[in-house]
Parts: structure tokens; C-alpha cells; sequence
């Protein structure tokens, strides 16, 4: 049985690091960067698919190329525009620690960004930039429930620089796992093989009627280029996310402090010293099998309902301890800066 740490605002261990990649690089990854889960069955998309070229004309006013300054060094990312008041979505690690941000629009329009806010637990930031609402056109957020595996895709963005490509491709996979900047979990990510190169990070991954269903944001690959298996940030994170960062330009995340083991149950393999858990007397070995009187079955739902909380808010887990099933109550933290 493979061992999984699972952040449940815990602890991720995984074969292969996340490099910083400032600039928009998308990050690379070893083939045991994912972790794959079995979908539910999505709702198919109602609306006739348009064509590769009909999506183009469509959504390409709205994605934008971002270049970064740091110090010496600089980079160039992409994103797009979710409103009418400047507000646009790209990669918390396009950004990170980033001095100055130029957003170039499709017409070749430069604008200085203003960056809102970042959450590297979901590599997702928020800018704004100052321009007339008559010249900005933003994007439809669509959710995961609404695709399903070989549906087709399309990725906007700025590989390597080059402003405005387009690849296309279809929903490989759903429901993977990707390692986020700050070593936790992103959930639910979507796997295409739509092109993805270093400067499609932050850009959208685009369903067949025009709406976001991701945010691209690393690929894996033995040569740091694209071979067809990418990531994006599920949309329904994104959206959410970048609703909080524009409302309090910071994102907390409820935090329990354990490491799950197993695919059949929520069994703590670890406890983080000084975590919440190990405040409540969680041990290594327990197996949660519900949470607030709900039964649950998987690691994976433990995490679903930890993330539906907030800091400070109290759980009721019952635990399976050597033959014998006890209530215990933990009281949830914030999410440390990294999982390590």
C-alpha cells in the first residue's frame, strides 16, 4: 500500500520537489507528483461545442500576458480577466515575490498590475489593473461539474513569450492531485494534453463554450517540456479563491495537522507535532469514520470537510482506536506557511 501524507492543512510528502519558478514557468514534475482519484460523474455540457478558431476569437481579448520584474531577473507568466473592474486571475508562483507586474493586453496594451492578493496553498493570485470597464472583457467562470473526461480544451496563454497561442486538447482526467508552491494539496486538479510550456502558467483552460474550467498551472514531464500530461487549477478553486482575495486580499485555510494513509479510510499514518490533532490526542494508526455525526470513508472526504471550515472552527470526529470507537473534539488552526 502506497503511503500518501495528505493536506488535510498537514503535511505532503512526495517523491519529487516544486521548484520556484518565478516568472510563469510552468513547474515540471516526476511521475509521483500526482495522485490520482476516480472522478464522480460530471453533468455533460448542454451547449453545442464551437470550433478551435470560434473559441479563439471568443475568449482571446480577455487572456493577457504578465511580465514580472525581481531583482536581477524577471519572467513572463499569463492570465485573465474575470470582471469589469480590472481584477485578474494568474498563478500565485508567476508572481511570487515579484517587484513590478506589466500586464500586456491582446491589442498590445501595457498596463501596470497591482497585485491583490496570492494564496500559495492553491497557487492562485489576484491583480487589478486601472483600465476603462468599456476595454475589458472578461471570462465566464465554468465549473468541473460541468465536463467530462474527453471533452475538448483549449489553453490560452504565453509560452515562452509568444502572447496569444492557443493549443488545443481534451479533459484527460479528472480529479488528480498536484503539489501546490507551499508543499500542501491542490484537489480536483484537471489533467489535458493541450499544450503547456514554461508562460502558460496562470492562463485559462477553456471548455468547448467558452468558460473556465482551470487555471493552467505545471505539466509533468522528464524535460522540462510539454509531452501532453498538464495540470490546471480546477475553476470552482480558482473562483472561489480569487473571490476571497479581492474581498480581504488573504486566504486562510482550516488546518488539522495529520497524514493520511491508505485509499479505503481516513487512518492517520501521522500527527505533526504541535498540530491541532496532536492538541486533541489524535495518534498515528486512528481511523476517522465520521465528522460532526456524518460517516465518512476515504482520506478524501476527512480533507473535503476540513477545507469547508475555517481557523478556530471545532470539529467532532469519531475515531476507531484499537477495536474501540471514541469522540474526540480538536479545534482547527490556520494552515502553516509550508508543509514542510
Amino acid at each position: 500500500m502506497n503511503r500518501r501524507i495528505a493536506a488535510i492543512g498537514a503535511l505532503v510528502t512526495l517523491a519529487a520537489g516544486l521548484g520556484a519558478s518565478l516568472g510563469g514557468t510552468i513547474v515540471a514534475m516526476s511521475d509521483d507528483d500526482t495522485v490520482t482519484r476516480t472522478a464522480e460523474r460530471a453533468t455533460p455540457i448542454a451547449e453545442k461545442p464551437s470550433t478551435v478558431a470560434a473559441l479563439y476569437r471568443k475568449v482571446s481579448s480577455s487572456v493577457v500576458e504578465i511580465r514580472v520584474t525581481s531583482g536581477p531577473g524577471g519572467g513572463t507568466g499569463s492570465g485573465f480577466l474575470i470582471d469589469d473592474e480590472g481584477h485578474i486571475v494568474t498563478n500565485q508562483h508567476v508572481v511570487d515575490s515579484a517587484q513590478s507586474v506589466t500586464v500586456v493586453f491582446s491589442d498590445g496594451t501595457e498596463r501596470r498590475a497591482r497585485v491583490v492578493g496570492t494564496d500559495a496553498s492553491t497557487d492562485i493570485a489576484v491583480l487589478d489593473v486601472d483600465a476603462p470597464a468599456g476595454e475589458l472583457d472578461p471570462l465566464p467562470w465554468g465549473s468541473v461539474d460541468s465536463v467530462e473526461v474527453g471533452d475538448p480544451v483549449v489553453a490560452v496563454g504565453s509560452p515562452f513569450g509568444l502572447q496569444g497561442t492557443v493549443t488545443a486538447g481534451i479533459i484527460s482526467a479528472l480529479g488528480r492531485e498536484i503539489r501546490a508552491p507551499d508543499g500542501f494539496t491542490i484537489e480536483n486538479a484537471v489533467q489535458t494534453d493541450a499544450s503547456l510550456n514554461s508562460g502558460n502558467s496562470g492562463g485559462p483552460l477553456i471548455d468547448s463554450v467558452g468558460r473556465v474550467v482551470g487555471v493552467a498551472a505545471q505539466i509533468r514531464s522528464e524535460s522540462g517540456g510539454s509531452v501532453g500530461i498538464g495540470y490546471a487549477v480546477p475553476s470552482d478553486t480558482a473562483r472561489e479563491i480569487a473571490a476571497e482575495l479581492i474581498e480581504d486580499g488573504e486566504v486562510e485555510h482550516a488546518y488539522l495537522g495529520v497524514g493520511l494513509g491508505g485509499e479505503d479510510s481516513a487512518q492517520i499514518m501521522e500527527v505533526v507535532a504541535g498540530s491541532p490533532a496532536a492538541r486533541a490526542g489524535l495518534r498515528a494508526n486512528d481511523v476517522v469514520t465520521a465528522v460532526d455525526g456524518e460517516e465518512i470513508e476515504s482520506g478524501d472526504e476527512l480533507r473535503r470537510r476540513i477545507d469547508a471550515k475555517q481557523p478556530g472552527d471545532m470539529l467532532r470526529l469519531t475515531v476507531r482506536r484499537g477495536g474501540d470507537d471514541r469522540e474526540i473534539e480538536v479545534k482547527l488552526g490556520a494552515r502553516p506557511n509550508s508543509a514542510e
